[in-house]
């Protein structure tokens, strides 16, 4: 048993400062790959949440009328520390996650180009000038900040989800009051106090670490104006149903159950070297991961031989020891994951690749589960409906691309997909049928770059607005339009009537 009283604790930050918790309740942080708790995360109360609403609502005037030059050289500093110093990140990402090294890269990486875009924010911000609509009369729009917003964010990003929220509410000019998981909870510290380094004032960035209770604190607080979460869609739901209720702005990101067409006339070394990558990149545990390959028939035997092939050639371990693939999380997300394997077998379908009882490079305690290949799905199985989150790629053989289409769109969720094909027409046509927010061609991620926005369809986001991009900075700024005339000495008096030249 783990001596918790020789355990680091992780505390909030709240007004620039790192602060304990007077809740009294905390909760375990595992390193997945040796699967031992490390450290404790304490859980915030309500009363906790507020402390750190108010400092962000005590530090928004000041920031708000913060020059935009200044706001954007704050921004800069953070970028080019936070490139400077992502290696320290990365290793507290994997310590937390299990993730291994070259994947948490990869994932600071992705959200750097979100802090990128925000380095660039006053073109985003700026309004729009009409000059003399009316005789005399100019319309113009400004575009302000909304005021403390709230971020919730899920363990599989501890660093890039929060970076698609927070660098656009700062620069926009508003204050942030962040809340990690309580899975790995570390890297949100780590940012805040790059963000002091970097210049920014006290109260403007904010951390509280919390489980439900910390959630529907900002749910209910009135001075919290927007959420911003990514997540699984039952609890996406409940913060939009939520944040709806308590008159906030929400941006809430959901599940996914990501499907790959692949065609005849696809290069089917290309399908097998991406489906494996995005199968079981960061162990499956991603929102945009292809978990179901809709091999349109004849393909499924020949593609199944290659995705096995390079399964084989994976390395499954420590990410610290240059392995291609980690530990999931925790235990019970390994064991609910694996669950899925022995349903697979009871609804019919073929396990060509069975991830359990793996040999691994780590310690045989951590939390593991190699790569799993299972074909001849059935479409009415679980492990067809559901979102595995795990190590686990389904093959459903289909007919025809018209099958492939309509299984896709008949689906519950509508985040990611993509089709595999050398035919351009029929690609475009794919673009244009499918019933979902992110499709990649000849792409298995398809991810889009911080200047478009990211978010899905059905399922996959409840409320209109995507996350970064444009659509990020819509999200965290309110639009006055104003009408405007100075009268010159020539006026023509008074007139109770509305303007008509």
């Amino acid at each position: 048993m783990t001596d918790t009283l020789t355990l680091s604790t992780v505390n909030h930050w709240i007004g620039g400062a790192s602060v304990a918790s007077t809740s009294g309740r905390t909760a375990p942080v595992y390193d997945p790959a040796l699967g031992v708790q490390t450290k404790n995360v304490v859980l915030a109360s309500a009363e906790e949440v507020g402390h750190a609403v108010a400092a962000a609502s005590a530090a928004f005037p000041g920031w708000r009328d913060t020059s935009i030059a200044k706001r954007q050289q704050t921004i800069f500093a953070f970028r080019e520390l936070l490139n400077a110093r992502k290696e320290e990140l990365a290793e507290i990402l994997t310590a937390e996650h299990g993730k291994v090294l070259s994947d948490a890269l990869g994932e600071i990486a992705r959200g750097l180009e979100v802090v990128d875009l925000a380095c660039g924010f006053p073109q985003l911000i700026k309004g729009e000038h009409s000059e003399n609509v009316s005789t005399g009369v100019d319309v113009y729009s400004l575009k302000q900040p909304l005021g403390v917003v709230g971020i919730i964010s899920p363990f599989n990003f501890p660093a890039m989800v929060p970076m698609w929220f927070f660098p656009i509410a700062i620069a926009a000019g508003n204050t942030v009051v962040l809340k990690p998981s309580e899975k790995d909870p570390s890297a949100s510290l780590w940012l805040a106090q790059l963000w002091k380094e970097a210049g920014l004032p006290d109260g403007v960035f904010n951390v509280v670490q919390g489980d439900k209770v910390a959630v529907d604190a900002l749910l209910e607080h009135p001075e919290v104006r927007s959420l911003s979460f990514v997540g699984s869609t039952p609890i996406a739901q409940y913060i939009y149903e939520q944040s709806a209720r308590h008159g906030k702005r929400v941006q809430a990101l959901g599940g996914a159950k990501n499907h790959m067409l692949v065609l005849p006339d696809a290069d089917l070394d290309l399908v097998a070297d991406s489906a494996v990558n995005a199968g079981f990149g960061s162990a499956g545990e991603r929102c945009m991961a292809v978990s179901v390959v809709l091999a349109v028939e004849p393909v499924a035997d020949e593609l199944i031989v290659k995705v096995r092939e390079r399964m084989r050639g994976l390395r499954i371990g420590d990410g610290r020891r240059g392995t291609d693939m980690g530990p999931l999380v925790t235990e019970q997300h390994r064991d609910k994951v694996a669950s899925y394997i022995d349903l697979a077998s009871e609804d019919g379908a073929e396990v060509v690749v069975d991830g359990r009882g793996i040999e691994v490079d780590g310690e045989a305690d951590g939390f593991w589960l190699g790569p799993t290949l299972i074909d001849k799905v059935p479409t009415t199985s679980r492990v067809y409906t559901e979102e595995i989150f795990g190590p686990v790629l389904s093959v459903v053989r289909v007919g025809s691309y018209d099958e492939g289409v309509e299984l896709i769109n008949s689906g519950a969720f509508g985040n990611g997909t993509a089709i595999f094909t050398n035919d351009g027409g029929a690609a475009r046509r794919f673009q244009n049928e499918v019933q979902v927010g992110m499709i990649g061609v000849n792409v298995p991620i398809p991810v889009p770059v911080a200047y478009y926005s990211f978010g899905g369809w059905k399922q996959s986001l409840f409320g209109a607005s995507k996350a970064y991009g444009p659509a990020g900075f819509d999200f965290f700024t309110q639009e006055k339009a104003i009408t405007e005339r100075w009268l010159d000495p020539s006026h023509g008096g008074i007139n109770l009537g509305f303007p008509q030249n």
